[in-house]
């Protein structure tokens, strides 16, 4: 990973304030630790192993994105005291869409501009900080085929569709660097190019949907092949616009959803042709008519009702589809009522739970059985959320650090299982013994360590196994927090007489991100995060040895 940031800094070209080259791996008897003491001199001990405290550093800047100032990226090399920041200008992708071409006058062909409105949607991450997700959209009218997306730096999927819905989304790559920005060009379809795949949807037999559905064909990736399309409530007929390479793939993607959850339908996936003729109606099968399902969640001691816990029930149904429910509410006896489509007898629905925070109840899957008819479920009694424990020692290592938050981040699901909900910050801190207990559900979580102002943060991977018991505790090894040190600096960027005349990034937010590797794959550990103010100044703290 560390060889693989000083490549992607040099292809970049990144010069000035914090870039250059990145300290060589430390060797592999160093990767494992507990404390800094058990790190060579002037190292500390990160959740990969000992490593140089100012190496493998990545910062993000976001400058002011409600301007269109949005995040840079930049290896830092050899962290001073005094660390200013220069900023590129506002990192744009720019692109060009065109549809057709014209003949010129002497004899050749130019490509004619495309200036009706269209939607942009530009999904990736940070090209150097692993994990750092960026997402920007918008719908414009090109400016003679040409059009600007203010992004962050990263590697992207661009994303295009037209508003007109005679015509097929489009999707190209593009890596955008703060120094020159990205590129990205699109060539739409004409009438006489694109491909209509047409069909009939029905529920079974001559019986038509009595619901509004949609269609959209995808790829095996899921990558959306054409835009939505309604299917005809009164004939089920439906209509995509394929583009030429698209059409010419041996089979296509076809999923039908229902519009609106409320009607109790399945979403259904089907695998066709798209260059053949579609005669034969594609069935989504009769699910057959919903029920009334009632129940009751019980918190672990069997006893206790769980109130405020979202319920929701899913999975295959007949014909072949899949249903997802919508969620309810628990009472305040942990009651709930809602409506569902049977389930099939040789393979049950899931019962989702997900308990709210403050219980120690954890997320629960339940198998249930769903008749055709209104249905009384059993009691279902959630299982404890396993605890995860361990201690922290202050920098010294002579006493336990009392006082420390504790943010628990998901980061990954299990097989089998949703990713837990978003992080939390634990209501408690470590004891006056340093001491600290989390209730976590199944997942991968980062666990952060917040000692304080003049202390750096921490972080430690844990993942918490769906198979454990209400009994087990997962026990983290003891470790110390390293010392800080601060560091401040100024950011500036180019004057921009719009947004920053003076060149001054005020109220920049600034984050230091250590890039590690953990269980054979890239992660990012924020190591801090901070403000600047009216003058572009900013100050944090960092670990040291």
């Amino acid at each position: 990973m560390r060889r693989a940031l000083r490549a992607l800094a040099l292809a970049l070209g990144l010069t000035g304030a914090g870039c250059g080259f990145l300290d060589e791996e430390p060797p592999p008897e160093q990767l494992v630790c507990r404390s800094d003491a058990e790190c060579a001199s002037g190292q500390v001990c990160f959740v990969d192993g000992c490593g140089n405290p100012g190496g493998d550093i990545v910062v993000e800047v976001q400058p002011l994105p409600k301007a269109g100032l949005l995040a840079q990226d930049f290896p830092v090399d050899r962290l001073r005291a005094e660390q200013n920041l220069e900023l590129f200008s506002p990192v744009r992708l720019r692109g060009e869409v065109s549809r057709g071409t014209a003949t010129t006058a002497d004899g050749g062909t130019q490509a004619l501009p495309y200036r009706a409105p269209i939607h942009l949607l530009a999904t990736g991450e940070s090209r150097l900080i692993p994990g750092v997700a960026r997402r920007y959209e918008t719908t414009l009218a090109p400016d003679n085929g040409a059009w600007v997306l203010p992004v962050g730096s990263g590697d992207y999927t661009v994303t295009l569709t037209p508003l007109d819905t005679a015509l097929p989304p489009l999707s190209r790559s593009a890596s955008v660097d703060p120094a020159t920005g990205g590129m990205v060009t699109f060539d739409l379809p004409t009438a006489s190019r694109v491909v209509m795949l047409t069909g009939t949807l029905v529920l079974q037999g001559s019986r038509r949907v009595d619901a509004d559905m949609e269609v959209q064909a995808l790829d095996e990736s899921l990558r959306p092949l054409s835009q939505r399309a309604r299917v005809a409530r009164d004939t089920g007929a439906f209509q995509l616009a394929l583009g030429p390479e698209d059409a010419a793939r041996d089979t296509v993607l076809l999923r039908a959803t229902p519009v609106n959850a409320g009607d109790l339908l399945p979403w259904k996936t089907f695998v066709v042709e798209p260059s053949a003729s579609h005669a034969s109606p594609l069935e989504l099968g009769d699910p057959g008519a919903a029920v009334r399902v009632e129940g009751r969640v019980l918190e672990m001691d069997g006893q206790t009702p769980l109130a405020d816990a979202r319920v929701s029930i899913q999975g295959r149904v007949a014909g072949g589809g899949t249903f997802q429910g919508v969620p309810v509410m628990t009472d305040a006896q942990g009651r709930f009522q809602l409506m569902s489509l049977p389930g099939l007898a040789e393979s049950p629905l899931t019962l989702v739970i997900v308990p709210p925070p403050r219980s120690s109840s954890r997320l629960t899957l339940q198998p249930v059985t769903v008749a055709a008819e209104d249905t009384a479920l059993p009691d279902v009694t959630c299982q404890a959320r396993m605890v995860v424990a361990g201690s922290v020692k202050n920098p010294e290592g002579t006493g336990p650090a009392s006082g420390v938050r504790i943010v628990a981040e998901p980061v990954g699901a299990l097989t089998g299982w949703p990713q837990p909900p978003l992080g939390f910050e634990s209501p408690l801190t470590t004891n006056s013994e340093g001491s600290f207990s989390l209730a976590l559900d199944p997942g991968e979580y980062r666990l952060d360590f917040l000692p304080g102002e003049n202390l750096p943060r921490v972080s430690r991977f844990v993942t918490v196994p769906a198979s454990a018991s209400s009994s087990d505790t997962l026990l983290l090894a003891a470790f110390t927090l390293s010392r800080g040190r601060s560091l401040s600096g100024r950011i500036t960027l180019p004057p921009d007489p719009a947004v920053a005349p003076d060149g001054i990034a005020a109220n920049a937010s600034v984050r230091f991100f250590r890039v590690v590797t953990v269980a054979g794959r890239p992660e990012s550990l924020l190591l801090a995060q901070t403000v600047s103010d009216s003058t572009g100044r900013y100050s944090t703290v960092l670990p040291t040895r």
